[in-house]
């Protein structure tokens, strides 16, 4: 039985088996006594698993080019048309830098055809990886583009925290916009379809639990300020002096102030360390509970006879199309980031509707395509680590990584104090998508809700007021000295 075959097999193993096995019609001599063909009539590599066999090695730029353009699905396809924007999104900041909206605008566009080809080339090399291996580097490589934002706006902010509050709100923003925007996008597309979709515990339990602890960590920083802002003493304040006529021992806004970058710093450090045990409980320690996850998903998918079928880059084609997309990204992010604070300025967006929707938006476009594609085709448990995946990397990698790369640049405003509102905004959404995530079952309801709620979110971000006027938490802004 080939694997197109309409023909089911007797069982699930053998299902796996059949797919799994190389094929081959030669028949075995002494010279020749390993398989060279999968029964998809693509050759065996070594160590390049079947889903990710292209069949051919080296590069072509013919093939290149169709396997780039037809990318991982239709929605995603249809976003290379964007590639235009590209040369002229560099070219016109070049040529017309007096133009900020123009500028802005078009580069924010081309960022989403680079980032789709990052997203892509790292599906095709995650895809000639062992699953959970894969999808792990997967991840990561999609979170390149939100690492090169956060650096290029710390690197930009010359020490006077006019960037700071922006990357604060793109770092509460990406796990907002993974946990409401596109797990609920999945959840409302894959429901349509179907009466529901299930997934596994191992993936919902895990990822929820892991951001529940995120969240808590994140919001420890923000309500240490919050206990203690209005019982310090500013610089202006009187210091009470005590019955002999000297100044009492007080609680400074200064000290407060050094005390939460400490608590900020010291909690970065934990946080990576939780990264890190996250990454060896899935690659390593518990690798093969998550592995039979996804074999079985890739079992349920609808179109896995087409994508076995398809083409596909080589490895080296794979590194080259990774290396010119993150080149392509950091070029329009460095442009982004220098129109940032313009538009700002000159246009009125608030710092928080730009950094918890337009900057996240843009980052993740094109692997929030990647996850509603696989809802769409029932793969649910790979949606879910495309949705919480990124999350929790933002929260317990990206986030700690821009506060101590801050700490290496001497910046003492980029600290973990959040705005209470955008930190209680992050542990409600947490456990709401827990909540849904309890009964490892989703519809179109859950999912329609939780797109209704990250509406509202963008619309109370777009009337929340710029930390220059008002803050909740000042110290976060650098309006209190450091």
């Amino acid at each position: 039985m080939t694997l197109f075959s309409r023909k089911r097999p007797r069982s699930s193993d053998a299902a796996q088996r059949v797919s799994q096995e190389p094929f081959t019609t030669d028949k075995p001599s002494k010279h020749h006594m390993l398989p060279t063909h999968y029964n998809n009539g693509r050759l065996v590599t070594k160590g390049i698993q079947q889903e990710g066999e292209s069949g051919r090695s080296g590069f072509n730029p013919v093939h290149f080019c169709k396997v780039a353009w037809r990318s991982s699905c239709r929605a995603s396809m249809f976003l290379n048309v964007l590639w235009p924007f590209v040369p002229a999104g560099i070219a016109l900041y070049y040529s017309r830098r007096e133009s900020t909206l123009l500028v802005f605008a078009i580069n924010y566009v081309a960022m989403i055809p680079a980032a789709n080809l990052l997203g892509f080339a790292g599906q095709d090399l995650a895809r000639k990886l062992p699953r959970v291996l894969g999808i792990l580097l997967e991840t990561t490589l999609s979170a390149v583009v939100e690492i090169v934002l956060f650096v290029v706006l710390i690197v930009k902010d010359h020490r006077d925290g006019h960037n700071v509050a922006v990357i604060k709100a793109a770092i509460l923003g990406s796990i907002l916009t993974n946990l409401l925007l596109c797990l609920g996008c999945c959840f409302f597309l894959g429901g349509i379809k179907r009466h529901e979709q299930v997934f596994h515990e191992a993936v919902s339990e895990v990822g929820s639990n892991l951001l529940l602890v995120a969240g808590f960590a994140l919001l420890i920083p923000s309500a240490f300020y919050s206990a203690l802002h209005s019982s310090a003493f500013g610089p202006g304040d009187e210091v009470p002096t005590g019955e002999d006529g000297r100044p009492q021992e007080v609680f400074t806004l200064t000290r407060l102030n050094h005390d939460i970058l400490a608590i900020s710093r010291g909690t970065a450090i934990v946080l990576i360390v939780a990264f890190i045990l996250f990454i060896w409980y899935n690659a390593k320690s518990h690798d093969t509970i998550f592995d039979d996850v996804l074999a079985a998903d890739q079992e349920k998918d609808v179109d896995r006879e087409h994508d076995l079928s398809k083409a596909k880059f080589t490895l080296t084609e794979c590194i080259m199309a990774l290396a010119v997309s993150l080149a392509l990204v950091s070029i329009i992010a460095v442009i982004l980031v220098n129109e940032i604070h313009p538009m700002v300025v000159e246009y009125r967006i608030p710092d928080n509707f730009m950094g918890l929707i337009l900057v996240p938006l843009v980052e993740k476009f094109a692997e929030h395509i990647t996850a509603i594609d696989e809802a769409w085709d029932n793969q649910m448990n790979f949606a879910l680590f495309h949705c919480l995946g990124p999350s929790i990397q933002t929260a317990l990698f990206n986030a700690p990584l821009v506060v101590l790369v801050g700490w290496g640049l001497h910046n003492h405003f980029m600290d973990l104090n959040f705005e209470i509102f955008q930190i209680v905004l992050l542990v409600l959404s947490i456990m709401v998508v827990g909540n849904f995530l309890r009964d490892k079952k989703s519809n179109y309801l859950e999912g329609g809700l939780l797109v209704l709620i990250y509406v509202i979110v963008a619309l109370s971000a777009w009337y929340y007021p710029n930390p220059s006027l008002t803050t909740s938490n000042s110290g976060a802004t650098g309006i209190d000295s450091h």
